[in-house]
């Protein structure tokens, strides 16, 4: 997303390459925009370090390192250590909630989430004024409302994300009906998240973006949202528009590569260089000609994953076992062993080669030793040996998210588990602890009431307000944002092992 004005030029989340061990493209395809005209932008914006938002190899390129970027207030430094690496010199630090008044009466605020799940330590929207007309790009942010932005003046066009960004369910051992049954529940939970920000911000223009990725490896293809299946998490912005429609929305734009949309405060006007509905159309065709064409590039990239000679378990050990010793609060959430089961080929299909326990209470890193564990995952061991190989210190951002593993578990799910395979480094680490601890310490005074019953008004989870979005069905509640569930009657969190809610029947 470029957004031009007559005070500058803000250039937002130039994704092109394929990321997370090329299992993600952007669809549809922007790589043959012209990147030298785009990149040459008075402002960068970089949301979060998800590698579908921050493109390393074509920020490196096609940007201008005379831009200014607009870093959010991220509790450590590496987003701007990054850009710094990329050749990026002029740094705008905003401070999260403040508006910061730029050359010409350009304005621009950003909000900046972190907890540790959001994103790898951080994701943040992005608000612009210029003469009187504001836009939001909220991107993959889930902020628990959007007061903050509406307390600045109506906003005119509000960008936001309406597609899956996980592997959940799809890489799960599971029966394809439950598979299917849970992604549906997921699909749905994704539209009622975004009709519920689009009541809250009441825009003119609604543009759905950030999303989805699509998927050319032929074995990935499946997850692609051209089977008629249901429980797919990956709609795109045409089926967007349909369920739009379906909760009586009127107001929404869809933008291709090249399209412009002109705004005002009191029009919309958009240009495609092809009519939207005859693209998505013929969306598996343009689909199938991306894989053709992109082919080359999943080839050399998995010819750069393998190192035979990295003795995993020995690496594993020197950097996981001092951030185990260090762990508290992730290390007692986990709460037992997690095993990975290492294939020799670049995913979960093929022979083991080597199993590996990454023992939780006992803070050390072993062979597997035939004992029974909560949480298994099983992937290529090239693909490991590649994350060690560059030194990765967030297997969340690089192996969960490209999909090229299966995975099993007993029990609930286990924030924890993924929280820790975030924070792989000694910084990361001690922000996450310290997190969870001030977290932990928290006390939720105030109290709304859904239904018959009288709850905390800040969601266990992650804080969402669930005055808004909290749903009671019988005895269990449903906090929209992500879908967390929890029992009444004994507050108990029925989606996640260490999260309790304070609880009782409201008073007649």
């Amino acid at each position: 997303m470029r957004i031009d004005t007559a005070a500058g030029s803000i250039l937002c989340d130039p994704w092109v390459n394929p990321a997370y061990f090329a299992s993600w493209f952007p669809f549809p395809d922007n790589s043959l925009l012209d990147w030298e005209t785009l990149g040459d932008v008075d402002y960068l914006y970089v949301s979060h370090l998800h590698r579908d938002h921050f493109d390393a190899e074509h920020l490196k390129r096609f940007i201008s390192k005379k831009a200014t970027v607009l870093l959010p207030e991220y509790p450590t430094s590496q987003l701007e250590d990054e850009l710094r690496e990329l050749g990026f010199k002029s740094f705008l630090k905003t401070k999260s909630d403040e508006v910061h008044e730029l050359d010409g009466g350009l304005k621009v605020m950003i909000q900046a989430l972190i907890s540790p799940t959001d994103g790898p330590i951080g994701d943040s929207s992005l608000w612009v004024e210029h003469d009187g007309v504001r836009v939001l790009n909220q991107n993959d942010a889930r902020p628990t409302d959007l007061t903050r932005f509406n307390e600045l003046g109506h906003v005119h066009a509000h960008m936001l994300q309406f597609s899956g960004a996980i592997w959940y369910p799809m890489v799960y051992e599971l029966p394809e009906a439950a598979k299917t049954a849970f992604g549906k529940q997921k699909r749905d939970r994704q539209f009622d998240r975004t009709w519920r920000y689009i009541d809250d911000l009441k825009a003119d223009h609604v543009f759905p973006i950030a999303g989805p990725p699509c998927f050319l490896d032929d074995t990935l293809w499946q997850f692609n949202d051209i089977f008629g299946d249901e429980g797919n998490i990956f709609p795109d912005q045409s089926v967007f528009m349909a369920e739009y429609a379906k909760v009586g929305g009127t107001n929404g734009i869809v933008l291709l590569p090249g399209s412009v949309t002109t705004l005002s405060d009191k029009s919309a006007e958009t240009t495609h260089p092809v009519p939207v509905d005859e693209f998505f159309a013929n969306k598996q065709q343009h689909l199938e000609e991306m894989r053709e064409r992109k082919a080359p590039v999943i080839a050399a990239e998995k010819a750069s994953w393998r190192h035979p000679e990295i003795d995993v378990l020995g690496a594993m050990k020197k950097r996981i076992e001092p951030l185990l010793e260090e762990s508290l609060y992730m290390a007692q959430g986990v709460g037992g062993p997690v095993r990975f089961d290492l294939t020799d080929s670049f995913g979960p299909d093929g022979e083991i080669v080597e199993s590996i326990v990454v023992d939780f209470p006992g803070k050390q890193v072993r062979p597997y030793a035939d004992e029974k564990v909560r949480y298994r995952f099983k992937t290529g061991r090239a693909l490991i040996e590649h994350l060690i190989h560059i030194d990765e210190g967030d297997w969340v951002n690089s192996l969960f998210l490209s999909c090229r593993f299966s995975a099993a578990r007993i029990g609930q799910y286990n924030e924890y588990v993924y929280a820790f395979f975030k924070c792989l480094s000694e910084e990361r680490l001690q922000y996450a602890e310290g997190w969870y601890d001030e977290h932990e310490k928290a006390v939720e005074a105030e109290d709304t009431v859904l239904g018959d019953w009288t709850v905390q008004r800040r969601c266990p989870h992650l804080k969402a307000d669930l005055s808004r979005f909290g749903i009671v069905d019988g005895n269990v509640l449903t906090c929209q944002l992500h879908g967390w569930k929890f029992d009444l009657p004994s507050g108990r969190c029925l989606t996640s092992v260490g999260h309790k809610i304070r609880a009782e029947k409201t008073a007649e």
